[in-house]
């Protein structure tokens, strides 16, 4: 793969270097314009803002990439013409490339962003990074679909759900609801010793717990997996393949029909209970199977499931919910 220099693909220049607090807020859905900072998240965009009479918005297609902070070397897309903030350059392609480059590109450079930081900004050396030059890259590339997630924002029903009242709450035992089980160890060299496609669930509080991959399963799906160690201790995650859990990690096996949305309903109540816990006091098995955990109840006083996947499936996204 031949590498060549950023400037040799993009026209790169700073942005508008606009201060939001000197704008005008707009919805976007009333003809707002993007106001791209240096977020990591949310493609950038930190609001929609009116128009500016005398300064032209870049055009849409253009990548805008962050030159310090936090986000630094975040890199976007703008699919429509946009303002920015200080410290934004714009990308602008020298040939024509399609949308499924853009994004390889945009990966490229955050893939840099271990070489900066808030003493060492990339407004000097942007231009001069090195990435593969566009014969260069794979065919896999092509081959994605990068509407593959179009729509995914939508919810499964347009029902609005209320929270259901505070005297609606009752305590659960867990134990009550779920068989508790335990995950077993495995060495990082067992890990690399074992390649497969299982998912390795570890005690991380992100990426749904997944930390690796084996050859082998040791729990089944449609369960939940609760850190009783580490940082990320109780922080729960649904899992709906079968998998191995690390001795770290407790898994609740239901003893009632659980969907997936009633269980990211569970896993987030289970979360809550993470400020009673830490180092030293960790939530391990025993602890785990007398806790307590508040659920919606029904009339008769048990938990309201049906209540908890109408609620998930009237979030914003759950129509992707597996």
């Amino acid at each position: 793969m031949k590498l060549v220099e950023l400037s040799d693909l993009f026209d790169v220049r700073y942005g508008h270097s606009l201060e939001l607090n000197r704008l005008s807020i707009r919805a976007a859905a009333a003809g707002g314009i993007p106001f791209v900072s240096r977020k990591m998240g949310d493609n950038g965009i930190a609001a929609y803002v009116r128009r500016i009479d005398d300064v032209e918005p870049a055009p849409a297609g253009e990548l805008t990439c962050a030159l310090s902070g936090n986000g630094v070397l975040s890199t976007f897309i703008q699919d429509s013409e946009f303002y920015t903030a200080f410290h934004v350059a714009r990308l602008s392609p020298n040939c024509t490339m399609s949308v499924n480059q853009k994004l390889y590109y945009c990966t490229c450079i955050k893939a840099n962003r271990y070489r900066f930081s808030y003493g060492r900004q990339a407004n000097r050396t942007l231009k001069e990074l090195l990435i593969p030059e566009v014969e260069s890259l794979p065919e896999w590339v092509e081959e994605l679909n990068p509407e593959m997630f179009g729509g995914a924002e939508r919810p499964v029903s347009k029902t609005i759900v209320s929270d259901p009242a505070r005297d609606q709450w009752k305590r659960f035992r867990l134990s009550d609801l779920f068989e508790l089980r335990k995950g077993k160890r495995l060495t990082k060299a067992n890990l690399l010793n074992r390649p497969g496609t299982i998912p390795f669930i570890g005690a991380i509080d992100s990426n749904n717990g997944v930390s690796g991959s084996v050859d082998a399963a040791i729990h089944q799906g449609g369960t939940i997996t609760v850190n009783y160690n580490g940082a990320g201790v109780a922080d729960a995650f649904y899992q709906a393949t079968d998998f191995w859990a690390s001795d770290d990690v407790n898994v609740l096996y239901p003893k009632f029909e659980i969907s997936p949305a009633v269980a990211l309903f569970i896993a987030t109540v289970i979360r809550r209970e993470k400020y009673r816990f830490s180092y030293g006091r960790k939530w391990h098995l025993e602890r785990m199977r007398e806790s307590e955990i508040f659920l919606p109840a029904n009339r008769q006083g048990l938990p309201d499931f049906d209540f908890m996947k109408s609620y998930i499936e009237s979030m914003s996204f759950s129509s992707v919910i597996v």
